[in-house]
């Protein structure tokens, strides 16, 4: 293997920029060049290709965002798309690719190994909703982002004895809002895996003002059912309680950010083990990690199902809020 290409495809997560260097340095390692693809299965269809050079990704591994941009390609996904992409990666004389992105980026790297293309994924999504993997790059950064708000809010929460309902990233998945809730000391979280009615949520309330609580904070991922502005509609009718009712929406400053030391450590860590893992001849899997261990799972299994829900911290959520 001479050629190596690498591309960030979906949503960004930070870290993405710690992966990119890390798969340019451990391929010039063994003598391997990298060759960087601009905006994803996008740019691989138009040719949009560059070479990667250690100067190149230096100091790269602080930033947010991903240098070889991203973007969400229709193109890819026909017929016609797809084969200039194959051509592309023919034409380039690239041997082995490393898709950095989430679940719609992982199944077009497991179209171009049944393709025959030698590839390999790298498991970022801020949603942590990748199965086989223990964490995806960009969940800590983000986590971080949302508590960070949470702590804020609660503040000011505090001070008028207000309900605020918080809504943030994770459209299947409900991993961000129960991290950053349990850490945060949400009253509430709502998530996709576990629906709640509007009448469990006014009960708490009214629980909470019972006790004594200076505030009521729920932590509502995008997702879920009801939703955050039903939640917050129903709370702003009930002020007579003791609490008048706020949303607030984190939207994508939750994406965006310096990766935190651990996201960094893991996107180096990926990036490394996705070199290896195509430098091995192996193709058609996903690196991640477990516990403190680098594994390697297939494409297929990885993408066969959703990670579950993290039953330990629903517990904790449901215990800790009173």
């Amino acid at each position: 293997m001479k050629t190596i290409g690498v591309l960030t495809s979906g949503g960004d997560a930070p870290g993405m920029n710690a992966c990119l260097r890390a798969v340019v340095r451990a391929a010039l390692a063994q003598g391997v060049q990298t060759l960087g693809i601009r905006r994803g299965y996008a740019g691989l269809c138009a040719g949009e290709v560059e070479p990667l050079t250690s100067r190149a990704v230096g100091g790269i591994a602080r930033w947010g965002g991903t240098i070889l941009q991203t973007f969400r390609s229709e193109e890819f996904k026909t017929t016609e798309g797809f084969w200039n992409a194959v051509q592309n990666i023919r034409r380039f004389e690239i041997d082995g690719l490393v898709v950095i992105g989430g679940d719609g980026s992982l199944r077009g790297a497991l179209k171009l190994h049944e393709a025959g293309i030698s590839c390999v994924g790298v498991p970022g999504s801020i949603d942590n909703d990748i199965y086989g993997t223990d964490v995806s790059i960009g969940v800590d950064t983000a986590t971080n982002t949302i508590l960070e708000a949470i702590d804020k809010i609660k503040d000011t929460a505090s001070a008028h004895q207000r309900a605020f309902v918080i809504e943030v990233m994770g459209r299947r998945c409900g991993y961000l809002a129960l991290a950053a809730g349990v850490a945060g000391g949400a009253e509430m979280v709502i998530v996709p895996e576990s629906p709640t009615s509007i009448e469990e949520i006014t009960n708490e309330l009214a629980r909470a003002r019972d006790r004594g609580k200076p505030h009521f904070i729920v932590v509502v991922a995008e997702g879920a059912r009801p939703t955050a502005s039903e939640i917050c509609n129903t709370l702003m009718g009930m002020k007579a309680q003791g609490f008048e009712a706020r949303l607030t929406v984190l939207g994508h400053v939750q994406r965006g950010g310096s990766p935190t030391a651990f996201d960094r450590l893991l996107a180096t860590r990926l990036g490394t083990a996705a070199v290896e893992a195509l430098l091995e001849g192996k193709s058609g899997v996903m690196v991640g990690q477990r516990g403190t261990e680098t594994i390697t799972i297939s494409l297929e299994e990885a993408l066969s199902r959703q990670r579950p829900v993290d039953a330990d911290l629903l517990r904790l959520e449901q215990t800790l809020a009173l």
